[in-house]
């Protein structure tokens, strides 16, 4: 033999099993019953058989032991089923919790990734309007009226005026090669305005006074400076942006010809017909 406690074997069965198992219990029940009044009444006319109400202590003792059986098979039946029932409720509560956590977890997964997907097409999005959206070029170089600096023309185009963007543009910023190396040379805004914000639906042109002077430039084209333009613009798709917001970067050279500069020497040199243009586009490099 051994000490240790096993499980019920009420706590195995399912409910419709518990309920047969009851109902052959109160079947015996009734028929222990029958034989107990049966013997009692067989008895009685051993005992009393004048037909007094003397009652008889064997009957009295087999009735106590009846009712006893009775009461205490009920009650363990009773509370077999009871337990079962608890248990029952306990499994399916802890199911359901842990079914709802699952659930939960798997919704804030997905809300998750619903919330990347959309940020991620919407820098898809900015992106393309900042690059494949934006069109900005260079339109021209001249000279100002001091004799000392050049106004440069800028002009920015929204490909897709459906789709307004906003950009905050600055004055561009222009290098001039000296040597092997790039100094910035002084730049302004014509209205002295440093930076600010355009509504761009269309075609928008935009201005930048510089001064090269340096005195000792490189001369890769015979007679002309070597220019750089730096062009720097935040393009958003919201006039109030947060981090939706892409910069821009555009560089653009140009060979300009100097104040002063001598244009038959020029023409000579590069075996130019005409007037030497104020400058020379140049493609990216």
């Amino acid at each position: 033999m051994t000490n240790d406690k096993s499980e019920s074997p009420l706590a195995n069965l399912s409910n419709a099993d518990k309920d047969a198992l009851i109902l052959g219990l109160w079947r015996d029940l009734e028929d222990e019953r029958g034989r107990s009044k049966a013997l009692a009444e067989r008895l009685s006319k051993f005992e009393n058989p004048a037909g007094t109400s003397v009652a008889s202590p064997l009957l009295a003792r087999l009735q106590g032991v009846a009712t006893r059986r009775q009461s205490r098979g009920i009650t363990r039946i009773r509370l077999g089923r009871g337990l079962g029932f608890l248990q029952s409720k306990f499994v399916l509560g802890a199911a359901l919790v842990v079914a709802l956590a699952f659930g939960c977890d798997y919704a804030i997964g997905r809300y998750q990734n619903y919330r990347l997907d959309q940020k991620r097409l919407a820098a898809l999005k900015l992106d393309h309007a900042a690059y494949q959206g934006l069109y900005v070029e260079l339109v021209n170089v001249a000279y100002e009226d001091d004799q000392r600096s050049y106004r440069v023309t800028m002009k920015m185009t929204n490909v897709d005026p459906d789709q307004p963007i906003y950009v905050m543009r600055s004055p561009v910023r222009v290098f001039e090669q000296s040597g092997l190396a790039w100094k910035e040379v002084p730049s302004r805004a014509p209205d002295g305005i440093a930076a600010s914000v355009v509504k761009l639906t269309g075609p928008a042109t935009y201005e930048t006074v510089f001064e090269p002077n340096l005195s000792d430039w490189t001369e890769l084209m015979p007679g002309y400076m070597h220019i750089r333009f730096e062009s720097v613009s935040l393009v958003s798709q919201r006039s109030d942006p947060e981090d939706d917001i892409v910069e821009r970067l555009d560089r653009y050279y140009v060979y300009l010809k100097p104040y002063g500069a001598d244009n038959d020497a020029i023409r000579r040199r590069m075996k130019y017909q005409g007037e030497p243009p104020v400058y020379i586009p140049m493609p990216p490099h």
